[in-house]
């Protein structure tokens, strides 16, 4: 079992999840054909392994691209990345992608229980200064107080930042990410954000198209939806991202209904759309993110398949009596 590239000659690295065939750290695999093989992850050369190393290791690969949530298809091949950190490429009929609503449970878990442990904490420190004696209604107070000012210098520091392409830096508090708008744009067919300039000019919105606006509103919407979301909610999020059949297009719809956002007589106020869309909104756009990244390897390694497939024909045959390739070929048929 070798444990270096065959073109460029540098370690394959391992793996501890594939145990019949534990190297590499991105394994390509064609369970129809029983051809495996390691993706280099410095060159980028598929290198095709032996025969008698194969079969239990193409197994286990299938088994595990099932197994893992987060995925996604072409017409001819499927990337995945298993949770130990190996990358799996799965040639022939792709499976259906899924989307892996679960990833967004813990994070939207966490921001919840963060807001109710203030809640908790501020409505303790109330009844101890009620209740309490002299000594508690000074600690019950000097509780308040901390929290109370903590609130606000979480609402009043500028965490929200992000770069558009003129290179320069924005940066706004929680209270001015509150007054961002969304608008269609047609000529791009995605969406326009109206953000906030900021603590200096909190009145006045700075309107961004494009990429420039994925990028703010990937800034932005973590602030607005600060108090996260409970497993009931996020499951209504998901499904609202089902029904429109695919997270860009729920995207595209969620900003077309911009008219039913509206507040202190102007539409399409972010902090007016559905909770639980707002929440579905945050998910697609990060979904959407991921399966670009992946997706944008795809072609690539489609087009290293079809070198790699052409040289492992070759290589397959070579191993075998003349004429076997075309019994098989006419059995088939």
């Amino acid at each position: 079992m070798y444990q270096t590239c065959m073109f460029c000659k540098k370690p394959l690295g391992d793996n501890e999840v594939v145990e019949a065939f534990p190297v590499g750290r991105r394994l390509a695999f064609d369970a129809a054909k029983g051809r495996l093989w390691v993706v280099c992850r410095t060159c980028q050369r598929w290198n095709l392994t032996p025969l008698e190393e194969r079969w239990e290791a193409v197994e286990t690969c299938e088994k595990l691209f099932r197994g893992t949530r987060i995925r996604t298809s072409s017409e001819n091949i499927g990337l995945a990345r298993h949770p130990e950190g190996l990358e799996l490429v799965r040639i022939g009929k792709p499976l259906r992608p899924e989307f892996a609503a679960w990833r967004y449970g813990d994070q939207f878990g966490r921001r919840r229980r963060r807001s109710y442990a203030y809640l908790t904490g501020l409505s303790a420190a109330i009844a101890a200064a009620g209740l309490m004696g002299t000594a508690g209604s000074i600690a019950g107070f000097l509780g308040m107080n901390i929290m109370i000012y903590g609130n606000l210098w979480h609402m009043y520091r500028r965490s929200v930042r992000f770069r558009p392409s003129d290179g320069w830096l924005r940066r706004m508090n929680r209270l001015n990410a509150l007054q961002t708008q969304i608008r269609p744009d047609s000529s791009e067919g995605g969406f326009l954000v109206g953000a906030s300039k900021g603590v200096f000019k909190p009145r006045e919105t700075e309107w961004f198209a494009g990429e420039d606006a994925q990028r703010a509103i990937k800034a932005i919407l973590p602030a607005v939806n600060h108090e996260g979301g409970s497993l009931k909610r996020v499951q209504s999020a998901v499904s609202e991202i089902e029904s429109h059949g695919h997270p860009e297009r729920f995207v595209h719809q969620a900003a077309e209904r911009w008219r039913e956002y509206r507040y202190r007589g102007t539409s399409g106020h972010l902090v007016r759309m559905p909770y639980h869309t707002r929440l579905a909104f945050e998910m697609a756009l990060h979904e959407e993110e991921e399966r670009r990244a992946l997706e944008g390897e795809l072609w690539r390694l489609e087009q290293a398949w079809r070198e790699a497939e052409e040289i492992a024909a070759i290589a397959d045959d070579l191993l075998l009596p003349e004429g076997a390739s075309r019994i098989v070929d006419r059995r088939r048929g």
